[in-house]
């Protein structure tokens, strides 16, 4: 797939976090949410279902481990065009929240569960993917290790459109 890159402006993001703190809600669910409804729109569908990423780093003991502990968590919006958008927002809140309380339910026991046929080609529950990288990224220096980071076209995607915000 093609990977496009766009810079925000610093004011931009600043107004838009802003924006999200007025409304009681984080960066993540501001711009997950304004991505469901511009999905919405161009799809002119009201179901909108997109995997994000969670760390699975819930209990202590794994917060020091190398490894990745990664599970994908499902969020489905039903957009409602005649809401406000703080509305919009109050319900996208709530859809986020209450799927954050299932995240320890491993991926593929929610694919077994659901009897979704699996596939190597795609992602067996949806087929959006929205990531928020909003923590800095160290380099982690190991004694005896060569380690580098994959650059974007090396990793195999498994959705049709994955927007990452950086």
């Amino acid at each position: 797939g093609e990977v496009i890159q766009q810079r925000l402006p610093r004011e931009q993001l600043q107004a838009l976090s802003a924006y999200a703190q007025s409304q009681g809600v984080s960066l993540f669910m501001l711009l997950q949410s304004a991505f469901a409804l511009l999905l919405s729109r161009y799809s002119g569908e009201q179901d909108i279902v997109m995997g994000t990423p969670v760390a699975g780093r819930e209990h202590p003991d794994l917060q020091h481990l190398i490894g990745l502990f990664l599970n994908t968590l499902v969020l489905r919006h039903w957009v409602d065009e005649t809401q406000t958008m703080g509305e919009w927002l109050q319900h996208t809140k709530d859809t986020i929240l209450k799927a954050f309380e299932h995240q320890k339910l491993p991926f593929e026991q929610l694919v077994d569960r659901l009897g979704v046929e699996r596939s190597l080609n795609h992602n067996p529950l949806c087929q959006v993917k929205f990531v928020l990288q909003n923590h800095e990224q160290d380099q982690v220096v190991l004694p005896d290790l060569a380690m580098e980071q994959m650059s974007e076209r090396q990793i195999q995607l498994r959705f049709d459109l994955d927007l990452t915000v950086t």
